[in-house]
């Protein structure tokens, strides 16, 4: 059965995936409108929903708001819009004529619909490009912008997607915003009329806030009710406005950009937007997320099917003050854990004793490893393990031999101060020459070095976002830096196959579908405290997966909150993504290095259901009560369940969990215990978890199904 095709009555488009429909259709005027998103349609209910182009009720509306499926500037239109032209004699204008479409399904089980457009005054043209493929019901969408003229035009905004809600009584926004430390923070508010813009202008995702949204009726949760949800793939500044009507719609419109920039196009030029995917499910926020989780494995990420190891990183034990010895010392002990990955943070190249000397000079620093890295790289090896090692190409210092010999490498506006935020200055990788030197330094430390591993880091926000001497260079560097960035990565990746790569920017200023695309897993945020996290991880698993979520075990007091929790509660919710261990592992008692050997030992147990499983979350993971994250396998198998309680309330009611996503009618036995259950009476009556008493208690349970010839 095809998953796209056209009805010769009304011309209506539906596009089928597993569970969902989406419909459009070119109207009277020629240009493409919306008529459905949700629940499966034949293609005769689909043409049932066509409405027919309607005129403006009076002469104070124009087009409806929403219901385009890209609403353009221009005409009778005054909502947002996702596409905004300006012309060489300033002119602003969009008048859509169809051109022609498409569908190429040369990739099996997977079409793409292609509809053209053009002006019908100026030589601009617009193709909307749509995918759906047949083991999801995440929907990609893009649009790419050719200027056919012979002048340049101006993208004052050039959206990739616009996506329309059904009407409902009510409409309520999901999103997640934060700050460095604070990441990812999840907010379900009434959605207000009028438009709400999420954005970032710092030339990054942000920690502020992430390129998704999910909006229902106000009534869905966890386990129930429609859910309409969109993420957009793009690392720099972003902007997403959602709009309510006075007349009771909903839709919204994202892309690339904010507010000030704009993207030239000189004649013949051709400008391709990120996709932006969206997807519809019936079954509330827990199966968006799962749906987004399978997506984001078999669709995003390059080697989703690995298993990810459990990694030591040395930053918080050593900061600065890094040298062979005292590295090898640590991955010594690293490696008794059990630890399969080891990471030698910031401190090892050129004159970096501070943050405030020596980034940009990618060289081991010859007084620390008089021998380079590969010494140490090889002994990492001999105990078993891959070696890593951070670093940040986007950035350098004033003080270090690369600025002084590139001042101009570096984002700035003639004539005015470079602000410094963390001693550092910002490289333009707009500019082919420095998005070139990047690729061959870390070609040659990752060959020269045995390097296994890189944490991509970057440690700041664009400032004086300028690029003298080119061309439109202050308005092209923001798309044209992520591309670069993109660039880098791929090459990086085709040359050094065996290479795997971590995203990090101070935390999680720097995770989107984009970044994953090219990266394997997620630096979450630089907060480790492990109450915290609960949060964080949270709003970070309402898109992205576990097998992206880097979660590591730090020392106590907490470095930034100085919290003091107990070795195991840490270690189960690190256990929540990617195990890793942060702490200063030489001032750890031998009962705690014994302790510790046993968890990731118990990790790896049960990691291959946190990394490849179906996610659930039960519970409030700030609230009175337990809350837990489980974990099962998509046959029905296994599960695993991490659940936490900060601290008792005398008289508070002792409510089990009730797990998820088992099949009923089946018995599980606890690994632990050998205690058996009933699927149906853990799904349905719940499971008492019986933390122990006190403050900060934690458990780990992995449910294994019981044979059929066993019962």
């Amino acid at each position: 059965m095809p998953l796209i095709t056209r009805s010769p009555d009304t011309g209506v488009w539906l596009l089928t995936t597993p569970r969902t429909s989406y419909a459009l259709r070119i109207d009277e005027t020629g240009a493409p409108c919306h008529v459905a998103w949700g629940p499966r349609l034949t293609p005769g209910e689909a043409d049932a929903l066509a409405a027919p182009f309607a005129e403006p009720s009076n002469s104070f509306e124009g087009r409806p708001a929403v219901g385009e499926e890209l609403p353009v500037d221009g005409g009778t239109r005054y909502g947002p819009p996702s596409l905004q032209v300006r012309y060489a004699d300033g002119s602003r204008a969009f008048e859509w004529e169809p051109a022609g479409h498409r569908v190429d399904d040369s990739v099996p089980a997977c079409e793409e619909l292609v509809l053209e457009f053009r002006d019908r005054v100026v030589p601009l043209s617009v193709a909307l490009h749509y995918r759906v493929r047949a083991d999801t019901d995440v929907i990609e969408r893009w649009t790419v912008l050719r200027n056919d003229g012979d002048e340049r035009v101006d993208l004052l905004r050039a959206d990739s997607a616009a996506w329309t809600l059904p009407p409902l009584a009510d409409y309520r926004l999901s999103h997640v915003t934060g700050q460095w430390s604070a990441e990812t923070r999840l907010h379900r508010e009434r959605l207000p009329h009028g438009e709400t813009v999420l954005t970032s202008r710092r030339g990054i995702t942000s920690h502020h806030a992430n390129p998704w949204t999910m909006l229902d009726d106000g009534t869905a949760d966890e386990d129930r009710g429609r859910v309409w949800s969109t993420a957009l793939a793009w690392s720099g500044s972003w902007r997403i406005t959602v709009q309510r009507t006075p007349d009771g719609r909903a839709g919204l419109t994202g892309g690339v950009g904010h507010e000030g920039t704009r993207v030239p196009l000189a004649p013949g030029e051709e400008f391709t937007t990120p996709v932006a995917a969206g997807l519809f499910t019936d079954g509330g926020f827990g199966a968006a997320s799962r749906a987004w989780h399978a997506y984001v494995r078999t669709h995003v990420l390059r080697h989703a099917d690995e298993t990810a190891p459990v990694l030591y990183n040395s930053w918080e034990a050593t900061g600065f003050d890094v040298d062979e010895a005292s590295q090898l010392a640590l991955a010594e002990r690293a490696a008794r854990l059990g630890v399969e990955l080891y990471v030698v943070d910031d401190g090892w190249f050129g004159a970096r004793r501070s943050d405030r000397a020596g980034l940009g000079d990618w060289t081991p620093a010859p007084d620390r490893f008089p021998d380079g890295l590969r010494p140490l790289s090889d002994a990492v090896h001999r105990l078993g393990m891959r070696f890593g090692v951070w670093v940040e190409p986007e950035m350098v210092n004033p003080d270090s031999d690369l600025y002084r010999a590139h001042p101009d490498w570096v984002l700035h506006l003639p004539g005015r101060p470079r602000s410094e935020l963390r001693n550092q200055l910002v490289l333009n990788f707009a500019r082919q020459d420095v998005a070139d030197w990047a690729f061959g330094w870390l070609t040659r430390l990752v060959a020269e070095h045995r390097v296994d591993f890189l944490k991509w880091d970057m440690n700041r926000v664009f400032g004086e976002s300028g690029w003298p001497g080119q061309e439109d260079g202050n308005d092209r560097l923001w798309t044209r830096y992520v591309h670069h960035l993109y660039g880098v990565l791929d090459r990086l990746r085709a040359a050094r196959p065996e290479l795997r790569i971590e995203t990090c920017s101070g935390g999680g200023g720097r995770v989107d579908l984009g970044i994953l695309a090219r990266t394997d897993q997620a630096w979450t945020s630089d907060n480790t405290d492990a109450v915290d996290r609960l949060g964080i991880q949270q709003g970070f698993s309402q898109v992205y997966p576990a097998r992206v979520m880097s979660a590591w075990v730090t020392d106590v007091p907490n470095q930034l909150t100085r919290l003091s929790v107990p070795l195991s509660f840490r270690f189960h919710v690190a256990m929540a993504g990617l195990l890793g261990i942060g702490g200063d592992l030489t001032r750890w008692s031998e009962e705690e290095l014994a302790e510790a050997a046993g968890l990731v030992a118990r990790y790896k147990e049960i990691r291959h259901l946190v990394q490849h499983g179906d996610q659930y979350r039960i519970g409030d993971p700030y609230g009175d009560g337990t809350s837990a994250v489980q974990y099962a396998a998509p046959d029905g198998s296994e599960a695993v369940v991490l659940a936490f309680r900060a601290g008792p309330r005398h008289g508070s009611p002792r409510v089990p969990l009730r797990l998820r996503g088992l099949p009923p009618g089946v018995r599980f036995r606890d690994t632990a215990t050998g205690a058996v259950h009933h699927a149906t009476v853990l799904t349905e009556y719940g499971l008492d978890v019986g933390l122990p008493s006190g403050d900060w208690a934690s458990a780990l349970i992995h449910l294994e199904r019981v044979p059929e010839t066993t019962r």
